[in-house]
């Protein structure tokens, strides 16, 4: 059967998505705590943990990309991606402890042990992720299967992280016994040990299946040409660093705003739980909407709705408590279908470059999805610790009107703006469900005449 005809299995479909809820047992700790676990924890100015997290992204500027070319020309038994899922899973797993520890050294020598654990988390971040990503754009060549395997990929994501957001602070209490240090380190263990776990079954249980041209020559440069001429690629991209500014900047900040502005600093759990729970029911939705309104259609409405309810947590007071989780859930909600589509976009494209070109390049256009991740991380960290210190937040104090309105901004109206941003871009987007079909259809048939 053509790789474009492949019906993913259930147990293929559950096996892929639980690399994600690895991937989350580690990334939400850091998307998460790592800025208010630096500040209260380690005791390192905001400042400082926003610069870091900016600087790790020059970095990545130059990791990612090369990670795509190193998996787009490794060839193994296992296949191109499979394999880096079994090479990076230990690494992923000791680094994270390793960033949540918390060496006495010295101020200046606590900023470079937090830079340098940071930065090679995430280094071998992309070395599994970018991997991982490409595997679901090759497991099958049809859009909407691909569509349907991220709902489930995203559901058992979210999975993750409804662990990680309503476990992390509890089970640092537990295993800390009031020493917030060792609680962080221990949780990491326990976590970094279950993401090793499902991340082998993710090899075990995947197969990559659609394979660049037959005859498809080496070459960088035609690569790098062919993917700055790809239009929808590039829309994406831009997208996704400003998603993920979005995502950063409220989950790095909501921690404040509940310890300082609500006065809850363990509510924070049950808010992020709630949360959670929202975007895991609505996204199974997201294939049924794609195939009815077009992805690019439900991406945009998606940006504009959630932006909206994003920006009306600013509205309720600390009192009412009520509002404030509503119009979270309802943001959630909103913006949960555009989660697995722009990976299901992403793969797209890859496969619009081939339709334009006749070369393929699956990692390389799948770096974009792991830098924009990465890039709107570090921006929206390093905006959260800057605006912080702009505000003038004090660690461990009662804050001033400043820094709560600050942190408010923070977690409502800055985000909600950043997110109605991408439905302009999104606006531009050309590949519809009519170019989504005869690229299909003609890939096909060029792949069953390559095989004759």
């Amino acid at each position: 059967m053509d790789a474009s005809q492949t019906k993913l299995s259930l147990k293929e479909k559950v096996g892929y998505s639980l690399g994600d809820t690895a991937s989350h047992f580690v990334w939400d700790m850091v998307g998460f705590w790592i800025l208010i676990f630096y500040t209260d924890t380690f005791g390192i100015s905001a400042a400082a943990a926003g610069t870091i997290m900016l600087i790790a992204r020059l970095w990545d500027m130059a990791s990612d990309p090369l990670m795509g070319i190193i998996a787009d020309r490794t060839n193994t038994r296992w296949g191109k991606f499979r394999p880096y899922l079994l090479w990076m899973a230990l690494p992923y797993g000791v680094l994270a402890v390793m960033t949540f520890s918390t060496p006495d050294l010295g101020e200046t020598g606590k900023i470079i042990y937090a830079g340098t654990t940071y930065m090679l988390l995430m280094t071998v971040f992309t070395a599994i992720n970018l991997p991982y990503s490409s595997l679901g754009a090759v497991m099958t060549g049809d859009t909407y299967e691909r569509a349907g395997l991220n709902s489930y990929r995203f559901v058992f994501a979210f999975a993750g992280q409804f662990i990680v957001s309503g476990t992390a602070l509890y089970l640092a209490e537990y295993f800390g016994e009031g020493d917030s240090a060792k609680g962080y380190q221990y949780t990491l263990i326990l976590f970094s040990i279950m993401s090793f776990a499902m991340f082998m079954i993710t090899f075990a249980t995947t197969k990559e299946r659609v394979q660049p041209p037959k005859g498809q020559q080496e070459s960088l440069k035609e690569d790098f040409q062919n993917l700055w001429k790809n239009k929808p690629w590039l829309i994406l991209f831009f997208v996704g660093i400003i998603s993920f500014i979005m995502f950063a900047m409220q989950n790095l900040s909501v921690a404040y705003y509940f310890k300082y502005y609500i006065g809850d600093e363990n509510g924070v759990q049950l808010f992020n739980v709630i949360g959670t729970v929202a975007l895991i029911v609505v996204i199974p939705f997201s294939k049924p909407l794609a195939q009815r309104f077009g992805k690019r259609n439900v991406f945009l409405a998606s940006s504009i709705l959630s932006g909206i309810f994003f920006m009306l947590i600013f509205v309720p007071s600390n009192e009412n408590i009520g509002m404030i989780y509503a119009f979270n859930i309802l943001a959630k909600m909103s913006y949960a279908p555009a989660v697995p589509l722009l990976w299901t976009m992403l793969a797209d494209t890859a496969d619009y470059s081939e339709w334009k070109t006749g070369r393929r390049s699956t990692g390389l256009v799948f770096s974009a999805a792991t830098f924009a991740q990465k890039a709107g991380w570090g921006i929206g960290g390093a905006l959260a610790g800057w605006m912080l210190s702009v505000f003038d937040f004090i660690p461990n104090e009662v804050q001033t009107e400043t820094s709560i309105m600050g942190i408010k901004l923070m977690v409502s109206v800055f985000p909600g703006i950043l997110y109605m941003s991408c439905a302009i871009l999104l606006y531009f987007y050309s590949i519809d469900h009519k170019t989504t079909l005869q690229m299909q259809e003609e890939l096909e048939r060029r792949r069953q005449a390559e095989s004759l």
